[in-house]
């Protein structure tokens, strides 16, 4: 069996030892940088959720893998130009990193061209860290309702708690603004906090290098 994949069982059983509910929590392998062979063997495997952070690189690596396996779900975790949105909603079917209206309503024009509803997470930058992507907590509320008001589809928040601080009460802030929206997933937890994520009832958490190992 591939390292790889030995490596996913590992964290599968880790949660289902603590969680009761574990079938429903989203394992998204985040592949950004890796090489194809490196993640086809997971796709043999039969897991379905992947993480990519470049359009353009998702292009190159997914296209025609999806045109053969369409069970396949593509997670943008990256941040998301305008001016990539066309090619973003051709090959993604989930964007976690919505965070302005603009971005918004590029996606929601687009969506209408194509002729696709994609499943989408807005990003809250909850301490307001000049150098991450995300809405202010005081914007939130806006940005979604005007999200709602040209149909598209949220489904719930994402984060990315401050570096080398106690994840914890961010994860537990996300929640209780996820709750107060009446949003049901929540995108939040990596390689070296998912168990503290899945504590405050992520749904979707984003794992790379425990999967992948780390990247040179």
């Amino acid at each position: 069996m591939h390292k790889t994949v030995q490596n996913l069982i590992k964290i599968k059983n880790k949660i289902k030892e603590k969680y009761e509910s574990y079938n429903a929590i989203k394992i998204i392998a985040v592949s950004k940088t890796f090489p194809i062979e490196k993640i086809l063997p997971l796709i043999h495997y039969g897991h379905l959720d992947f993480g990519e952070n470049k359009v353009q690189e998702a292009i190159e690596k997914w296209s025609e893998i999806k045109n053969k396996k369409q069970n396949i779900n593509l997670h943008l975790i990256g941040k998301l130009q305008t001016n990539k949105v066309k090619f973003a909603v051709k090959i993604f079917d989930y964007i976690h990193s919505l965070d302005n209206m603009k971005l918004a309503k590029k996606i929601a024009d687009e969506e209408f061209k194509q002729s696709k509803k994609i499943k989408i997470f807005i990003q809250v930058n909850l301490e307001n860290e000049e150098q991450k992507s995300g809405i202010s907590v005081d914007q939130l509320d806006e940005l979604y309702q005007y999200a709602l008001s040209i149909n598209l589809n949220i489904i719930g928040l994402m984060c990315i708690p401050p570096a080398l601080q106690d994840p914890t009460n961010y994860f537990k802030k996300l929640k209780l603004l996820n709750d107060k929206l009446g949003l049901r997933e929540l995108s939040m937890g990596m390689s070296a906090d998912f168990m503290k994520a899945l504590e405050n009832e992520a749904t979707f958490i984003r794992v790379g290098s425990n999967i992948f190992g780390s990247r040179s």
